[in-house]
């Protein structure tokens, strides 16, 4: 991605200098892809920050966590008053917001920004979300307004916030991601496994589903591309032969954690954080099917239907998977300051990111219209669109019940909705509950305070 970015810099009239610890990935960049073009190579990081003009603008790539402080520290002995260094990694948000109290209390400026699209993204235009200091985002925007995606309503970059904003931006786009990816393989189980349906079936419902207003997306797009792929020793569809065990780097856990750290439900991004914990136990898993047996079932009704259903369902619950996220946001904002305009962060995710998607111009516009919006299901065109379609969400999730077919991001994002729509909850059990053994006391309905019963004496009277 390193490169790449480069490269999208070179591209729209910035000259660029690089380095990179290893001489030799310099100069076979340099020779092969950096060939010709507006590119300096330096082979120490005294030559590559003397090369840069004044006031330099470096920007980091490099894994997360550790080597992101180590790298700092290696340049700040180099480096000048307003200098500027930007971490365009998957940094945690924290430690972004460390490294820009640090920086700036030492007369340098540090930007956390995001960067989503893969490494063609980066080449050809990705999604950017740079947070920090206004004034060092001002110095910074004629070049990301150059490189990010460009979309009808303008580049894929914006001014997030303060601090660590950026990043935690990204981390949650990382975790609505997570459970875009869920999602969409739950609809592909469910066809494959209660419909028997083959690769070739696969490709033309996905592609299908990719023209209409509700379900164009890049992840709905490549889903479709994969199933055409062939395994050459097989020649059966060569996502069949790849082992079902999903890896992940931490973005989508970090979403989860914050999440209950603030108190905000997103119980689909969870789900799919779990459903990757759980592929990962693959011989746990193979064993325990030896023993553990699926019920004995069968689907009588019509294909078309339930092909429908399923679409009807995946649209639902990646509305819900959406409103979660953006319910997340939305109170990171309140927390930490940020000052978040949720329509603007729906409109930078519209091209150049993992999870541009079609219907983003209707979060935009929902938010746009309703800046306040405690939730996107209160949105008129969500909210009908929920309504209108959930008999067959629920069908959807009924008959996987019944075919022993786990479907927990659906599941969750129905759980979600259903509890979300209930003016009462049976939390009021666990409240009396909590009195019970904890004394912790609990309000009333009917009357203002905090009360407290003395059980057992209530309970022997009774």
């Amino acid at each position: 991605m390193g490169e790449n970015l480069a490269l999208n810099v070179e591209r729209n009239g910035f000259p660029v200098a690089v380095y990179n610890r290893s001489r030799e990935k310099t100069d076979a960049f340099m020779t092969n892809r950096a060939g010709g073009k507006n590119v300096k190579a330096t082979y120490s990081l005294e030559e590559f920050v003397e090369s840069l003009e004044r006031p330099r603008r470096i920007l980091v790539m490099v894994k997360a966590g550790g080597p992101v402080d180590a790298v700092i520290e290696q340049l700040k002995p180099l480096l000048d008053p307003d200098d500027m260094i930007i971490d365009g990694g998957n940094s945690l948000y924290d430690d972004t917001e460390r490294r820009v109290k640090d920086l700036e209390a030492a007369g340098f400026n540090f930007i956390g920004m995001g960067v989503s699209g893969g490494e063609e993204g980066a080449l050809n235009g990705p999604s950017l979300m740079p947070g920090g200091s206004r004034a060092a985002y001002d110095s910074i925007e004629p070049i990301v307004t150059k490189i990010a995606a460009q979309v009808d309503d303008g580049p894929c970059v914006t001014y997030i916030g303060a601090g660590g904003s950026g990043h935690y931006v990204k981390m949650v786009h990382n975790g609505i991601e997570y459970g875009d990816m869920q999602l969409i393989a739950e609809a592909y189980d469910l066809l494959k496994n209660v419909l028997g349906l083959d690769h070739k079936q696969l490709h033309q419902v996905f592609s299908e589903w990719n023209t209409t207003d509700e379900l164009n997306s890049f992840l709905v797009e490549i889903t479709a591309d994969i199933f055409t792929k062939l395994d050459e020793g097989s020649n059966q569809a060569l996502v069949e032969v790849i082992m079902d065990a999903a890896g992940q780097k931490g973005t989508g856990r970090w979403t989860v954690m914050s999440a209950l750290e603030m108190g905000v439900s997103i119980p689909t991004i969870t789900a799919a954080v779990n459903a990757r914990i759980m592929s990962s136990i693959k011989q746990e898993r193979v064993a325990a099917a030896k023993e553990l047996n699926a019920p004995d079932a069968s689907f009588s009704g019509d294909a078309q239907t339930f092909i429908n259903q399923v679409r009807d369902a995946l649209y639902c619950s990646k509305i819900c998977s959406y409103a979660q996220g953006m319910a997340l946001l939305g109170k990171a904002s309140e927390t930490y300051g940020y000052d978040l305009n949720l329509g603007e962060t729906a409109r930078i995710w519209k091209g150049g990111c993992i999870i541009r998607a079609g219907f983003l111009n209707k979060i935009k516009a929902a938010y746009d219209e309703n800046p306040a919006l405690a939730n996107l299901l209160l949105a008129p065109e969500f909210k009908q669109t929920i309504l209108d379609r959930q008999s067959a969400w629920r069908d959807v999730i009924a008959t996987a019940a019944q075919q022993g077919i786990p479907v927990p991001a659906f599941s969750a994002s129905l759980d979600y909705f259903d509890s979300y729509r209930r003016d009462r909850l049976p939390q009021n059990l666990t409240q009396a509950q909590r009195d019970y053994f904890g004394a912790h006391t609990y309000e009333r309905t009917d009357k203002p305070g905090s009360f407290h019963t003395e059980w057992m004496k209530e309970t022997a009277n009774v």
